[in-house]
């Protein structure tokens, strides 16, 4: 790998500390009916609109059906999934974990502008290791191109972090490995489904019974 492979991949959205020049964008946009502000830059995931994907998946999300506790919002991004799910869940406490450091600075920025920051704790996390709690829920819009293991983690992790009957919800594109997520999600819980289908986005949902495949 040369040096030029390498400044590249310093870039990536999924890396701890992109190099990208610094290029802010500020947009509106309105999610679960709220008008929301996001501020985002180079280097982070999505920067110039919330990506169609975790639009269909907040749209999915049974939010009603859940047990009493913490939201954790796993490769957040800039915040659209926690931001909105606060505002919606006033009543909610929240953890957006982010390996980018940029991205979990810009969450920390977007949850102040949006009035929600008391309800978020922004964490710089790979994965699930600097998060701790057990969740009523676990959404996440996985990282694909940082590779399978990453993608895997994410799900087969998910149960050590969740409350019974918390659920996590996952979306992924049938091209990008819905099929093998979903047959993932059925080996580590015992149960899963696809609770929507949206331009080819999947959305998957298994329920954390405790002692499941103890």
């Amino acid at each position: 790998m040369d040096k030029d492979e390498v400044k590249t991949m310093t870039d990536y959205y999924y890396t701890e500390e992109p190099t990208a020049a610094h290029d802010e964008h500020t947009f509106q946009f309105d999610l679960l009916g709220h008008p929301l502000t996001f501020t985002t830059d180079a280097g982070v995931f999505s920067k110039s609109t919330v990506d169609y994907g975790t639009r269909a998946m907040l749209e999915a999300f049974d939010r009603d059906e859940i047990p009493d506790g913490p939201i954790l919002d796993l490769g957040a991004g800039y915040g659209p999934v926690a931001i909105s799910l606060a505002k919606t869940l006033p009543d909610r406490q929240f953890v957006a974990a982010e390996i980018n450091h940029r991205a979990a600075g810009l969450i920390v920025r977007n949850a102040q502008a949006n009035q929600v920051a008391d309800q978020i704790e922004v964490v710089t996390s790979d994965c699930y290791e600097n998060v701790h709690d057990r969740f009523a829920a676990i959404l996440v819009n996985p990282p694909v191109r940082a590779g399978k293991d990453v993608v895997q983690t994410m799900i087969s992790e998910a149960k050590n972090h969740l409350l019974p009957e918390g659920t996590l919800t996952v979306v992924l594109q049938k091209k990008q490995g819905a099929p093998s997520a979903k047959k993932l999600m059925l080996e580590t819980f015992d149960n899963a489904q696809t609770i929507s289908k949206d331009k080819g986005y999947y959305i998957m949902e298994s329920v954390y019974v405790d002692g499941t495949n103890a």
